[in-house]
């Protein structure tokens, strides 16, 4: 008998760990996802900032020379 209980206890903690593993796997996936998500916003961010910056950036051929020129 004492054999039958060490099985079933094993078996019961191996579901255990297959389920723990499944689900660390779903969350594992998400996060990916987000992550991915988040950079690509970022990214664009980025590229949104840089064009503002070059936009409000006058062009140093168009404005007059200094007054001691």
């Amino acid at each position: 008998m004492e054999l039958e209980q060490r099985i079933t206890e094993i078996e019961t903690r191996l579901a255990f760990q297959e389920t723990n593993l499944h689900e660390l796997n779903e969350v594992l996936t998400d996060q990916q996802q987000q992550l991915g998500q988040l950079q690509q916003m970022l990214k664009k961010l980025h590229t949104d900032l840089a064009e503002m910056m070059s936009r409000n950036q006058p062009d140093a051929a168009s404005e007059p020379p200094p007054p001691h020129y």
